[in-house]
């Protein structure tokens, strides 16, 4: 099983090559066929299939259902939304700020090559981050978090 940090940085490792070598030039003597479009939808679809709360109709991983939809009521906070970490039920505040500073930087940096559709998928990513965490400062003098518990440990997706 791929740890929590192995993870992250593979994701991040994925998202910075797709990035850096979509900026190589190609010769007439590479012999690669490399499909980087193809790679970043599927790295794109790994943010999909990590999001947590309550899915848009437009959702492309079909098998998911709405999840965490009581995240903070018991704290009188709507903290639904956000991305699950490394196939776990909780949610890390500073893996998932840090990998979408990753991915925003990446639109920034070399959003003009990619194609209109997933431009559009990266910026819908970008936006589910955001919204959660925006959501976890949203109450004067409190910051929620949340950790991993025994209890997550023992969830049916960690079996």
């Amino acid at each position: 099983m791929m740890t929590k940090n192995k993870s992250l940085q593979l994701l991040i490792i994925l998202s910075a090559a797709i990035s850096l070598l979509g900026e190589l030039p190609a010769t007439e003597s590479s012999n690669y066929n490399h499909d980087y479009s193809d790679a970043l939808t599927k790295c794109l679809l790994f943010f999909e299939g990590q999001r947590s709360g309550y899915l848009p109709a437009e959702q492309r991983m079909r098998w998911r259902g709405h999840s965490g939809l009581g995240d903070g009521w018991t704290v009188g906070a709507d903290l639904t939304g956000g991305y699950y970490d490394a196939g776990d039920n909780v949610k890390f505040g500073f893996p998932m700020a840090f990998t979408t500073t990753m991915l925003a930087w990446s639109v920034i940096e070399f959003g003009r090559y990619m194609p209109p559709p997933e431009m559009e998928n990266a910026l819908v990513a970008i936006k589910w981050a955001t919204d959660y965490l925006l959501k976890t400062v949203s109450q004067p003098n409190r910051i929620f978090v949340q950790s991993k518990s025994k209890s997550d440990s023992k969830a049916w997706g960690n079996q």
